[in-house]
């Protein structure tokens, strides 16, 4: 039994956060992307600081055939900071929901959850906090959803409302109000990777892996 105790205390003591790995798919994002890799960086050192994630937790961007200097520029990031950014670049421009599979598979192999954002950050980095706080509880994939519409115009809102209403009319399963901002646990990674569909649309997909989900605003 003491053996045991010291054994259990041991692994209590080296064990930390789960590996993170967030997930940027890039087209032509070369004025950019310092100004995204420096806002993340801020936003996983901190998760890092307060033990929420595990030290070897990343930042992916996935270079979907950029004709600019992204592609450079990522490898640049890489060099300084090899321990925060890494790197995919496709061979040619395959459209953004190819990009972020092929991302997402990637990162799936180095990680325990990912989380899919764009890089222009539109997207509320804060909002990751609650993310891997519904991870934790128990959530296997935790949508982004806007909460609030009031800068877009009303031709954006009506088209919006039309679009999601067009694609649930279809059949999918989609959720208002959110794009391609989402948590997904290693588990809801591997249900995705099971589906054969070539024309992708993530945001139909990944309600029908069929895991617990959840959403933050």
């Amino acid at each position: 039994k003491d053996g045991k105790r010291i054994i259990d205390l041991k692994k209590y003591m080296n064990k930390e956060g789960d590996i993170l790995y967030i997930v940027v798919p890039c087209y032509n994002e070369e004025e950019m992307l310092p100004i995204t890799a420096q806002a993340l960086a801020k936003k996983l050192s901190s998760l890092k600081a307060a033990g929420r994630v595990s030290q070897k937790s990343k930042v992916l961007f996935v270079d979907d055939g950029s004709k600019d200097k992204t592609w450079e520029g990522i490898m640049g990031l890489n060099r300084l900071s090899p321990d925060v950014f890494t790197g995919v670049k496709l061979s040619r421009n395959r459209g953004h929901q190819n990009a972020l599979l092929a991302g997402l598979m990637t990162a799936k192999e180095h990680c325990d959850f990912t989380v899919s954002m764009d890089a222009d950050l539109q997207d509320d980095i804060n909002a990751i906090d609650e993310m891997i706080a519904k991870y934790k509880s128990g959530f296997d994939v935790v949508y982004g959803v806007r909460s609030k519409r009031e800068t877009d115009t009303f031709f954006k809102r009506f088209t919006a409302e039309g679009f999601y209403k067009f694609i649930r009319f279809l059949g999918a399963d989609v959720v208002d109000n959110h794009a391609d901002y989402r948590l997904m646990s290693k588990r809801a990674l591997n249900g995705l990777e099971q589906f054969g569909e070539v024309n992708l649309f993530l945001r139909g997909l990944v309600p029908m892996i069929g895991y617990p989900s959840a959403k933050v605003f």
